[in-house]
């Protein structure tokens, strides 16, 4: 089921949570909603179940002009983060509920309903939790059930408004995993609401990333992550550090000490430069900015908090022979840093990506 949105605008009072958004989804594409809070991404997915109005632009879905028609003739599954489950009903009763409240015509009769929610119950992979009651539920439980009850009346989107919110890590990562799986069993189409980068980037076939009620860019995550169209974008994803400093001559500086040169193919001016914690490698020195944090990673990894000035720090990562008899690093040693590579967005918005000088390029 496709979904198209052009020029889509919803206001609350004079603040425009919407501000002429458009996107194309594909038909059959996991696409993820990522934003800061208050960008507008519960509000364009509630726009697109009808739970808010359009005041202006269009929606459609499937080919179907969304103006006008109620959320329950859309044909959309739809899951909130807080599950909303009835409590007075068991787990059986709520995935029914969906189909028992259709019109009398499109209303399965009771063999075929049993039938079907006990095959959303294997699907979901909980078919012996058929006749708990909600608060006899795990958070992950919950989540599945509220998704079986969402894919009962077998739709073609789904919409998902943060669903892994209550769930800790390792029940979230495993659920969303599983989540991914389910939707390319069921070739259905999906739109997630999440805040969480990697959640976004793990699942996703396409990432809309919302500023401020606009769409920034819309693009896979590895293009997001290796082509951000805006400084926006490259400041939000991937814990990138904003650095200030001067293009001159095809060579970027930064303002702050303790940094190496650049080369950048951009215009001579002002530069604003992002840096991700694996582009900045600590090296041991005599001397130099010092190391306030360090911690260690799953990875083997040595992951730092270098002070560069007073109050102002940069994250990095130890390089891998760097460590002596695991004397460093440590906090409060000295370091020298270099710089792998980062996103640069010159004056006018023109955007080039800088790596190290050789020393013979250093004016």
């Amino acid at each position: 089921m496709s979904v198209i949105v052009e020029g889509l605008v919803r206001r609350f009072g004079t603040t425009a949570a919407l501000d002429g958004v458009s996107l194309a989804v594909r038909d059959g594409e996991f696409v993820a909603l990522l934003g800061p809070s208050g960008s507008g991404k519960t509000t364009l997915l509630r726009v697109l179940a009808g739970l808010e109005p359009q005041e202006e632009g269009r929606v459609a879905i499937a080919g179907r002009e969304m103006a006008g028609v109620p959320a329950r003739e859309r044909g959309i599954g739809v899951m909130f983060q807080n599950y909303a489950l009835f409590r007075h009903m068991n787990v059986f009763d709520n995935i029914a509920f969906g189909l028992s409240v259709l019109p009398r015509g499109r209303r399965p009769g009771r063999a075929e309903l049993t039938a079907r929610v006990r095959e959303l119950l294997r699907l979901t992979q909980i078919p012996e939790l058929e006749r708990r009651w909600p608060d006899q539920l795990s958070g992950g439980q919950r989540q599945r059930v509220a998704l079986a009850r969402a894919l009962a009346i077998e739709p073609r989107l789904l919409l998902l408004d943060e669903p892994f919110g209550a769930l800790d890590a390792l029940v979230r990562r495993e659920v969303r995993r599983w989540l991914r799986g389910l939707h390319d069993r069921l070739g259905i189409t999906t739109i997630l609401v999440t805040h969480d980068q990697e959640e976004a980037m793990e699942l996703a076939d396409r990432v809309a990333l919302l500023e401020s009620g606009r769409i920034a860019q819309f693009d896979t995550p590895s293009a997001l992550l290796a082509a951000p169209a805006t400084p926006f974008v490259a400041g939000f994803l991937g814990e990138a550090a904003r650095l200030e400093g001067q293009v001159a001559g095809g060579v970027l500086r930064f303002r702050l000490p303790g940094l190496p040169p650049l080369a950048v193919a951009l215009p001579d001016g002002p530069a604003t430069a992002f840096l991700r914690p694996r582009e900045v490698v600590a090296h041991p020195a005599p001397e130099g900015p010092l190391i306030r944090l360090v911690r260690a990673t799953a990875e083997g990894e040595a992951r730092l908090v270098v002070e560069l000035a007073e109050d102002v720090t940069l994250d990095a990562v130890a390089t891998p022979h760097g460590a002596v008899q695991g004397e460093w690093p440590r906090r409060q040693a000295a370091c020298r840093l270099e710089i792998t590579g980062a996103q640069v967005f010159g004056a006018g918005g023109a955007r080039g990506m800088a790596g190290a000088l050789r020393l013979a390029e250093v004016r």
